[in-house]
């Protein structure tokens, strides 16, 4: 099959998987410019609709990488592009609160506790300091990072909304293709429009918590504090960007450049 693009009317490649988007077309701060289709984000792609299966199977996808939690991956199994391999690559510990937020909500007194007042936004910025240091995360987001410079392209990564996991292993991979942060953040927060298919299970999830919509509303959304505070995280632990991407990660100056020559024009 030949590839297929295919944007709606709204913008959307996949109206059914709304945070699935090419970041190509990007920028550098040097004047280059990311390729269009080789490097996709997305939601979860547990829900692409039969209308869709043609365009989804015709983006040329040969890597799908699964950045949710097991039990994430087990309840709501990806569809699978024809042609392409399905990898699970764990960012997060399991048992971290940042992965079980789902099961804290579902129980009225644990949410209330948890994110009532206030307590999701500052939930929220816990899980993305977790997401630059945990041995978890550092692991993964490394994998992440082979895989885009080394294996077969296209690649899509996902997570179940599309908009922190995936927001961060966006926000990596873009800084070391020489993006500039500003552009970084934009790419960042275009998750806040496309998340319609999270706000259906988190409306529900706040029903069962008792909690009124605007306690759980942070957790639904990115806001550019979030990404600062994996930024500045990085620079308390490891003093810069360069020196998480060598000392935290354990990128070699090669894998980089590799990614620079296969996804830079």
């Amino acid at each position: 099959m030949g590839i297929v693009t295919s944007v709606t009317n709204d913008g959307f490649i996949l109206s059914s998987a709304p945070n699935f988007r090419d970041l190509g077309g990007l920028r550098t701060a040097a004047g280059r410019t990311v390729r269009h289709g080789l490097l996709y984000r997305s939601d979860a792609l547990h829900s692409i609709s039969e209308e869709e299966v043609e365009v989804y199977n015709g983006l040329g996808i040969r890597q799908l990488v699964d950045l949710r939690t097991p039990h994430e991956r087990e309840s709501l199994p990806d569809i699978t592009p024809e042609g392409a391999a399905y990898t699970a690559v764990s960012v997060q510990n399991p048992e971290a609160a940042g992965a079980n937020f789902s099961a804290a909500l579902a129980d009225p007194e644990v949410a209330r506790r948890m994110f009532a007042d206030g307590a999701a936004d500052r939930f929220m910025h816990g899980v993305y300091r977790e997401l630059v240091t945990d041995a978890e995360a550092l692991t993964g987001y490394r994998d992440l990072v082979d895989r885009a410079a080394k294996g077969p392209t296209a690649l899509v990564f996902h997570c179940s909304a599309g908009k922190d996991r995936t927001g961060w292993g966006a926000a990596l991979l873009l800084g070391l293709l020489g993006v500039d942060r500003a552009t970084v953040v934009t790419d960042y927060l275009a998750s806040n429009d496309r998340q319609a298919n999270t706000d259906k299970w988190m409306r529900l999830l706040s029903e069962k918590s008792g909690l009124p919509w605007d306690e759980v509303v942070p957790m639904t959304r990115v806001r550019a504090e979030y990404l600062e505070t994996s930024f500045g995280h990085i620079d308390e632990v490891y003093g810069s960007f360069d020196n998480y991407v060598v000392d935290g990660l354990k990128v070699s100056g090669g894998t980089v450049e590799l990614l620079r020559e296969r996804m830079l024009l």
